[in-house]
């Protein structure tokens, strides 16, 4: 029997018990009316056969007073109109006889009216008026009388008989509501308990299904779904077993594998010297390395979360690595060697250098990111000898060169002496040499600054248009020569912003500079100041050569210049202007499209300003 089958079963008992109770009711309703109509039938007709046969007795009896008033043309003519409709209504009773005693009376009706009509012929051949009265009162009245009595018995039992018919209705009735009730909640309650109990033992194999599947989610593949039959249910319950035998199976034969390749793969990122730390899509810790569990103090089995441990310094870099990649910003790489962090240990100091890489699931989506704390600890010692040498070399560099600036210029001045048209060439491009070999002194001795975080910023509020106008100023000779319009945009609300001047003048002079450089004639440099949440955005946006793909990670670090760019700086300008933008607490980016143009931009805190009330 199928499923569907069974559940149409299980419900037959409320089909049975509403049918039941159906033909209980329409019968019973039967009877009630029937007895309605008996009444009706027995008695009803006689009471109003016996209450019009008085009407006419009394109009015949009022016949007869007219006569002996004097008014006997009158009284006949009454009288005989009563006649006929009494005798019909008397013959109507006589066919309707259906209580006891009620034959005996409807004789003795017959014979008084018989007896009253016989005086009341004698009563109409009298001609004297006197004569008329004395009949009337000592015969007719009289025999009127009997026919009124006869028929009132008649009247009052049939009356008698409806009024004990109605109340044995009522009390039928009552006992037909409470029978209905009864039935009506012994056929619901048997039927609801058949109901159930067919249905509980159709559904019983689901039960067990769902236990079996219930268990099987569990680990537990040795389970079976035992189900008896031929329907729906006992077929599914075949297939999960089939699934589980050939899920066992195959636990039996690739468990080993799996648990080989897992342990390949822990012990291939044990190996790494460097720590190694891997997260959920959750910010739950899902692996790390020895070298994290030594290093770090890191454990998968510490209480309260894998980084309660870990010290601040390293979760704060682990979190924002972990951020990074998981919002779907691709793989994390440093900037530099100041984002490393140190860490103590038994060796002394170490300096680690945070990677992030999003791990991949099948789909194709990220489901994890994999933390990489690079040491660094010796190359970040070289790199401080380095910038410890340029800026020392650059400090140096300063006395001499002024000297020679100053001994150029006194040339050109013609101080020392009259000079030709070609030695005054030949000195103008040793003093832009000079000038420039001065600003790139001038630009690594900044550098050796910030990143020794000797630089002191100076933030206060100032003005978003006059920091604008202020960037844009040095560089109109400029981009007139080359043909390019400046233009400048600020939202009308941002006002203020909260900023070193100077140096925020010096970032935005740099990245205008660079615009006008590498924009042709023609072509358009806009800055514009806006707000971006919680943040006031600046952005230098050109129509230039744009920046090829490979080389757009890079523009940020020192010493770096594109391959086949116009001649310029040492390659500090905008790593210079990055260490400004991040020493405010903001961040500093670019997007650009060969053969489009740039567009520059930075981020910093934005200022609330008090509006005056």
């Amino acid at each position: 029997m199928r499923l569907r089958d069974k559940l149409l079963l299980a419900q037959a008992p409320l089909a049975l018990a509403l049918l039941l109770v159906g033909v209980l009711g329409v019968n019973t309703l039967g009877r009630l009316g029937r007895a309605g109509q008996d009444i009706l039938a027995d008695n009803y007709r006689s009471v109003l056969a016996m209450q019009r046969t008085l009407e006419h007795l009394e109009r015949m009896d009022a016949a007869a007073l007219f006569i002996v008033a004097g008014e006997r043309r009158r009284g006949q003519e009454q009288a005989e109109a009563q006649l006929q409709p009494l005798e019909e209504e008397l013959k109507v009773q006589e066919r309707n006889l259906t209580e006891s005693g009620e034959a005996e009376a409807t004789r003795r009706l017959r014979e008084t009216w018989t007896r009253y009509r016989s005086g009341y012929e004698a009563f109409l051949a009298l001609d004297s008026p006197e004569r008329a009265r004395q009949a009337y009162f000592e015969s007719l009245a009289p025999a009127f009388q009997e026919a009124r009595e006869a028929t009132q018995d008649i009247l009052a039992l049939n009356q008698d008989a409806m009024v004990r018919k109605s109340d044995a209705l009522r009390r039928q009735s009552r006992r037909v509501n409470t029978l209905m009730v009864t039935a009506v909640v012994v056929a619901l309650v048997g039927g609801l308990l058949a109901s159930a109990s067919l249905t509980q033992r159709a559904l019983r194999p689901v039960s067990v299904l769902s236990q079996a599947v219930r268990r099987l989610g569990q680990g537990d593949l040795a389970t079976r779904a035992v189900v008896e039959g031929r329907d729906e249910i006992s077929q599914l319950a075949q297939d999960f077993n089939a699934m589980a035998e050939a899920l066992q199976r195959y636990r039996r034969s690739s468990l080993g594998e799996l648990l080989q390749a897992q342990s390949a793969s822990q012990a291939a990122i044990d190996s790494l010297p460097d720590p190694v730390v891997v997260f959920g899509l959750d910010g739950s810790v899902l692996n790390v390395n020895r070298a994290a569990e030594e290093g770090l103090r890191l454990s998968l089995e510490v209480g309260g979360g894998a980084l309660g441990q870990v010290a601040p310094e390293v979760r704060e870099v682990l979190e924002r690595v972990r951020v990074h990649v998981l919002g779907g910003k691709g793989p994390y790489l440093p900037r530099g060697y100041e984002e490393a962090v140190r860490v103590e240990g038994p060796e002394g100091d170490r300096w680690l250098l945070p990677r992030g890489s999003p791990v991949y699931g099948e789909g194709g989506g990220v489901v994890g990111a994999t933390v990489l704390l690079q040491d660094v600890t010796r190359l970040r010692r070289f790199d401080e000898l380095k910038n410890d040498l340029v800026a020392t070399v650059a400090h140096e560099f300063r006395t001499p060169l002024t000297s020679l600036r100053m001994a150029i210029h006194l040339c050109l001045e013609e101080v020392a002496g009259p000079i030709t048209e070609k030695q005054a060439d030949l000195l103008s491009a040793a003093r832009e040499d000079c000038e420039r070999l001065q600003g790139i002194v001038d630009d690594l001795l900044d550098l050796s600054r910030l990143q020794a975080g000797r630089l002191v910023l100076e933030v206060r509020e100032v003005s978003t248009e006059a920091v604008l106008e202020a960037a844009l100023a040095p560089h109109r000779g400029a981009a007139e020569e080359r043909g390019v319009r400046l233009a400048s945009e600020q939202e009308p609300e941002l006002e203020r912003v909260e900023a070193d001047p100077e140096r925020l003048q010096l970032v935005l002079s740099n990245l205008v500079a660079n615009a006008v450089r590498h924009t042709s004639h023609g072509g358009e440099v806009v800055v514009r100041a806006r707000r971006d949440g919680e943040r006031v955005r600046f952005e230098v946006a050109d129509t230039g050569e744009g920046i090829a793909p490979e080389h757009q990670q890079r523009v940020f670090e020192k010493f770096y210049r594109v391959p086949g760019g116009t001649t310029g700086g040492a390659g500090l300008g905008l790593s210079i202007a990055q260490e400004i933008v991040q020493a405010h607490g903001g961040e500093m980016g670019l997007s650009s499209q060969p053969g489009v143009g740039s567009t520059f931009w930075f981020t910093l805190p934005q200022v609330e300003v008090p509006r005056p009330s």
